[in-house]
């Protein structure tokens, strides 16, 4: 039955899945959900920065609301204050995910070897899609009657109603869904052995231990963490300081800042869109692309283009005449940045299929502690919001960080399934009877195609 499904997947796995899955079914019902979970998360992440800017100047939003009076250090330690919290339970969430199973985990779970940089791609498109809805939101809410505690109030509320939304829709693997229907369950279970090999590193039997000496010793693992770290400074860095950049060295009011500040997150979804049409159109024109070159290819294209643009972004001064430049170049340095969904942030899957969720949380930890240190760095280095000079300061070490990160990533990281990723070798005498072999430490090629 698997055999009668290859010849409908041997191109690309989607444009052609015929009888083995329906073109839009419950993976892409999980697709969703993830994508509204992400915006939800997102939009709870970005209100302070907007909110901050209110809190701060009465005259900027409604005056019936309180005023704080607070020097750019106390609001870059606010500004940071979130991921204290977030950083702790990266680790244990992603280990027990990988235990109990965990319905977030799209990509894991639901996301066939054809479908993966697509359905990724699409899912955190969310993130930015609920900073482009806060950011463009919060400062009209902040100055209705309202005021800015509502930019806090009213995604907390959305949160609540989309987790009772996502316990009763998603489940944690195909099997554990009621509706899904035969052929695509057969379809996104057997994607890995039958049609990518390199791919088969998923076991289904019982995980030994997680290796933990190995995993840390690991060089394409630790190369990871310092890309996904170096990421995570630019981006948080432009995320948090967007708003402030633009009031007090653009001029812009808190009712044109929020919309503005979200232009760059908008762009990014559509940039997205375009380089996982770019990635589909190189696969459906049969390139054949090694999963290596099309990991780093798009990494340079979200990392190093951001970098050119924060450089450039370095050189505004004050003054309207560069305002359209600005907030060109800072949609620029954002935009581009999606790109790295087809690289670094599919990778941990690539490196082991079994612990890719402890993987996850290991490396989302690390690049979390440069969210909580890049707003503080920023307070250390900008004490007159309004110089430009300083500024520069900020978007030139940014680039730097972002040319170091990606500039590993280039030479030392792998796509290769990584050895640590198989269960304790096991020795069964050879077919010929001529001595025996290993188990679970075969060699796996690269992936085609990412």
């Amino acid at each position: 039955m698997v055999l009668g499904c290859l010849p409908c997947c041997n191109h690309n796995g989607y444009q052609q899945i015929g009888n083995t899955g329906p073109r839009f079914g419950v993976r892409h019902l999980q697709c969703i959900l993830v994508f509204f979970g992400l915006a939800v998360a997102y939009s709870l992440r970005v209100n302070l920065s907007v909110a901050i800017v209110a809190m701060t100047d009465r005259n900027a939003s409604n005056p019936d609301f309180p005023e704080f009076d607070w020097n750019e250090s106390t609001k870059s330690y606010l500004l940071s204050s979130f991921f204290w919290g977030y950083v702790v339970t990266q680790i244990p969430g992603g280990y027990l995910s990988a235990i109990y199973g965990a319905k977030y985990m799209l990509f894991y779970g639901w996301a066939p070897a054809e479908e993966r940089g697509r359905l990724v791609g699409y899912t955190y498109s969310g993130s930015q899609f609920g900073t482009v809805v806060m950011l463009s939101v919060s400062g009209y809410i902040a100055s209705s009657s309202l005021g800015w505690p509502s930019t806090f109030y009213i995604p907390g509320c959305v949160g609540i109603v989309w987790s009772f939304v996502w316990l009763y829709l998603c489940s944690s693997t195909p099997a554990q869904h009621p509706t899904i229907t035969p052929n695509e369950r057969r379809f996104i279970e057997s994607s890995g052995q039958t049609r990518r090999p390199s791919d088969a590193g998923r076991e289904e039997q019982p995980r030994p231990p997680t290796p933990w000496w190995r995993i840390f010793t690991s060089i394409p693992f630790l190369v990871l963490v310092l890309a996904h770290c170096a990421n995570n400074w630019g981006f948080w860095t432009l995320l948090t300081e967007i708003p402030t950049f633009m009031k007090n060295v653009l001029g812009m009011d808190i009712k044109n800042n929020g919309p503005l500040s979200a232009l760059p997150y908008f762009a990014m979804i559509l940039l997205t869109c375009v380089f996982i049409w770019l990635s589909d159109t190189l696969k459906q024109r049969g390139t054949v692309i090694p999963l290596g070159f099309s990991r780093k290819f798009f990494n340079t294209l979200g990392m190093w283009l951001p970098m050119l643009a924060l450089i450039g972004l370095g050189y505004i001064t004050e003054g309207e005449a560069n305002v359209r430049l600005a907030i060109g170049l800072l949609t620029a340095a954002v935009a581009t940045n999606s790109a790295t969904y087809l690289g670094f942030h599919v990778n941990h899957i690539d490196l082991s299929p079994n612990y890719a969720g402890t993987l996850m949380g290991i490396t989302n930890c690390a690049a979390n502690f440069m969210s909580i240190l890049a707003p503080l760095i920023v307070g250390l280095i900008v004490w007159d919001e309004t110089n430009p000079a300083q500024w520069r300061i900020v978007f030139f070490f940014t680039a730097f960080v972002y040319f170091i990160g990606n500039l590993l990533f280039m030479l030392f990281g792998r796509t290769r399934v990584q050895p640590w990723n198989s269960r304790p070798t096991t020795r069964t005498p050879s077919p010929g009877g001529g001595g025996e072999r290993e188990e679970g430490t075969e060699d796996r090629g690269p992936l085609i195609g990412a």
